[in-house]
């Protein structure tokens, strides 16, 4: 069914006259009268009496009159809402991983301020699991977070980015010893992010092999996690971007072990039963940042 044709019928019972209707429309009397005739083939009824003495809608078109003035004003807004000139207002809840917090929460939110004036923001930092169980139970709207492949089937999940790792530690920690064996890795006290992280798993992966695991210190930000690496309390191995500054500042240097740390990937997601354009459009030009920073 048509929403022209629908709209026509609704002008024509407003102005009781195809000859109004047409001028209205800006339509041919002969295009109207085949809207309506269109209209009433499909419905299988009569929906205007046409005769000397004028139009008037029948008893069937009185029926139908409502609920097609409810289809267009659905449609209409229907159209508003998905319109790109139309402001978006409220509240939109973004979760973000540390990392990507601290790499890019200024310039995503700048953007997204000048994109959106009218949306306000509500930010938060955390680890990926707990991003993926707030956006399960609609408590954020969109993650930026670490890529995983179990992450649930009810989820949308795009690309975003990758970084190289490496080990770092503070030079007065591991002095001249910048080649180490995981052995001897393993005796220093190792700095990484909390339980059931990606890189907590890895953790447990590489040094199962060690007759003695190393003992392992966690927090959940990356300004922690450099901050007591550069004062000397463990190693860690973080996404390159993050130790870039300190390497050449000297506060850190890179440590060469047996096996490199594997990139570390990232994802945007969002709620698969979440049919706004919105959550899309914040993620695209999010990663449009991010790449120009990669080229």
């Amino acid at each position: 069914m048509r929403i022209r044709n629908l709209a026509t019928f609704v002008k024509v019972a407003h102005l009781g006259s195809f000859h109004a209707a047409s001028q209205q429309l800006h339509a041919s009397q002969p295009a109207i009268s085949a809207r309506i005739a269109a209209l009433e083939e499909e419905l299988g009824v009569k929906l205007f009496q046409r005769d000397k003495s004028g139009t008037r809608i029948t008893a069937r078109g009185a029926q139908l009159l409502p609920y097609a003035e409810k289809l267009l004003a659905i449609s209409q807004e229907m159209r508003e809402q998905v319109s790109e000139d139309k402001p978006e207002r409220g509240t939109f809840r973004v979760g973000i991983a540390d990392t990507l917090a601290y790499l890019w929460l200024s310039p995503l939110l700048q953007l997204w301020q000048s994109n959106h004036p009218l949306l306000s923001f509500e930010l938060t930092n955390d680890v990926t699991p707990t991003l993926t169980h707030q956006l399960q139970q609609h408590q954020i709207d969109l993650a930026l977070m670490v890529a995983n492949e179990t992450l649930a089937p009810d989820l949308v999940v795009e690309p975003l980015c990758s970084y190289p790792q490496c080990w770092v530690a503070a030079p007065s920690l591991v002095g001249q010893q910048q080649h180490l064996t995981l052995g001897t890795l393993a005796t220093f006290p190792i700095l990484s992010f909390p339980r059931d992280t990606h890189p907590w798993h890895y953790l447990q992966q590489l040094f199962s092999q060690c007759e003695e695991p190393p003992v392992v210190h966690t927090c959940s930000a990356v300004a922690g996690l450099l901050m007591m690496a550069e004062q000397g309390l463990g190693v860690t191995f973080l996404p390159e971007p993050l130790v870039k500054t300190p390497l050449e500042q000297g506060r850190l240097v890179m440590i060469q072990t047996e096996e490199t740390p594997p990139e570390l990937s990232f994802c945007y997601s969002w709620r698969l039963d979440d049919d706004r354009i919105l959550p899309r459009l914040l993620a695209e030009s999010g990663r449009s940042i991010i790449d120009v920073s990669l080229a």
